[in-house]
């Protein structure tokens, strides 16, 4: 008697799933490696330290409206990855919804781009801010989505080089558009206003990669999903979630406490800046120049770092890259605060930049190794969700502090809370992979 024919129908139909997910292997890390690759050059550009930041000061000249923005940002990922999840957990096939999520994500940034070019002063800025709000609420469900999609279709331990590979393929291009928008777009204020053509250009090429891996993966259906349960009463089932693992409860306060970095995050560039005595109007070549070398520093520092993420988490897991991430965000702001001139300045975004590879990287794979199957959009949104609750709150204490007592308060305050996550995941978060036996 053959093996399949012992089995019992489950187990068939678990090893008919994974047959299928090995035969479009290929195929489907094409997918997610070209999508990650054209998605990581345009998202990373926006949510640098420098853009966003930049642009909504050029608005305002207010640091706490920066740091109001980034908060609205974060806001809006606060509640949205949970409906995210409870909108995929019950189907088997979820690319065609993932498909309108990453669009309606990506047309926030068309919508920023044409506020740049037809509106002024104060309406400007209030329907920036609305944009950015929009553009923190379709990530939430977006980042749950397309975590569950790779999930499917890209085995555990392929998932660190595809997301060194992808990464490093497209913070090399983030890097090169960052110097190109800071020397060229911004500083000569290309078609009217050198942020919007900016926005324009990362639209277009986020959309590309929503469109190549639309046009090439192939999604298995699951043996089983878990069945449609009211929104409502899936939230009373949350407690249920953390109780049964502590681990991923106290990887979920860590990776919360760990979005201290939002407290400075806002400040980084304008606070480099300002110790370098730059100002945009008065001298928009030199600190065009400025913005392209230390967001180019901060881009490639997170580009050639993936590489090295990748293979050490798939040979130790996401926890091992998770501690260092943590370290050396610890690293970079502390050198912003002890250093002077711009050398230091550039090495402080060096360690950055290598810091939110790693952070990235870790959280959004480590939290899918947790647990059963069904629950892991849930724990995804939930993880999602009390990170954006702290990046939510962090940049308006961090503009607080920033306006009250200046911007190494912050900076301070970010360490703080970074210390604290870095001591709960090496006493109290374990590495879920070596739960599994070999």
């Amino acid at each position: 008697m053959s093996d399949d024919a012992s089995k019992s129908p489950a187990d068939q139909a678990d090893a008919d799933y994974e047959r299928f997910v090995r035969a479009n292997l290929k195929r489907n890390f094409t997918g997610h490696f070209l999508h990650g690759m054209l998605g990581m050059t345009g998202f990373r550009m926006v949510n640098s330290p420098t853009f966003i930041p930049s642009y909504i000061y050029s608005l305002s000249g207010s640091s706490a409206i920066v740091g109001l923005a980034m908060s609205l940002q974060q806001l809006g990922a606060v509640i949205s990855p949970v409906f995210g999840a409870s909108v995929v957990e019950h189907r088997k096939r979820i690319l065609p919804v993932s498909m309108i999520l990453g669009m309606l994500m990506r047309f926030q940034l068309l919508g920023l781009a044409i506020t740049g070019w037809f509106f002024r002063d104060q309406p400007a800025l209030v329907m920036a801010l609305v944009f950015i709000f929009l553009f923190g609420l379709c990530q939430g469900p977006q980042r749950v989505a397309f975590q569950y999609l790779m999930a499917k279709v890209i085995p555990v331990e392929l998932r660190g080089r595809l997301n060194a590979w992808r990464n490093f393929a497209g913070g090399a291009l983030a890097a090169v558009l960052s110097a190109l928008a800071g020397v060229w777009l911004i500083a000569n204020n290309v078609f009217g206003n050198g942020y919007a053509t900016t926005l324009l250009v990362v639209f277009i090429i986020t959309s590309l990669g929503l469109s190549v891996l639309n046009a090439l993966m192939r999604e298995p259906e699951p043996p089983t999903v878990r069945a449609p349960t009211p929104f409502l009463e899936r939230l009373k089932e949350f407690p249920a979630l953390l109780t049964a693992d502590p681990g991923f409860a106290w990887f979920m306060i860590a990776r919360t406490l760990a979005m201290g970095i939002r407290i400075g995050w806002p400040f980084f560039f304008l606070y480099a800046t300002d110790q370098l005595g730059l100002d945009a109007a008065s001298e928009p070549e030199r600190f065009g120049a400025v913005f392209a070398m230390l967001t180019f520093a901060y881009m490639a520092a997170d580009t050639v770092s993936n590489l090295i993420w990748g293979y050490l988490a798939d040979r130790t897991g996401f926890r091992t890259t998770l501690i260092l991430s943590l370290v050396l965000n610890l690293v970079g702001v502390a050198g912003l605060i002890l250093g002077e001139g711009l050398w230091p300045a550039l090495a402080a975004f060096i360690a950055l930049g290598a810091a939110q590879s790693a952070y990235l990287m870790s959280t959004t794979n480590i939290v899918m190794e947790f647990g059963h199957r069904h629950d892991m959009p849930m724990r995804m949104a939930l993880s999602n969700t009390a990170e954006g609750l702290m990046g939510a709150l962090a940049p308006l204490l961090g503009g607080a502090l920033v306006v009250a007592y200046g911007y190494q308060s912050a900076f301070i305050a970010t360490i703080v809370a970074i210390a604290l996550a870095l001591v709960i995941v090496v006493l109290k978060v374990d590495e879920p992979r070596r739960r599994r036996a070999p």
